[in-house]
């Protein structure tokens, strides 16, 4: 299962990528903007593969009883 400080450092890396997502839309600068969109989605995609391996143990635990 995912640990919870792995868990944080993906939101925080999502987080990351909204500011300086923002910041970039707001002033113009639209490599810091494309920066920031692909933290985000890097951010995401690493909370989803948490999510998904985390099920994947669930699911096993309740099949195998433990």
């Amino acid at each position: 299962m995912s640990d919870f400080a792995d868990e944080m450092k993906h939101k925080g890396e999502e987080l990351k990528g909204r500011t300086k997502k923002a910041a970039g839309e707001a002033s113009g600068d639209d490599e810091l903007k494309d920066e920031g969109t692909g933290d985000k989605i890097a951010g995401k995609a690493k909370q989803a593969k948490d999510k998904a391996a985390d099920a994947a143990h669930k699911a096993k635990d309740a099949i195998t009883g433990n």
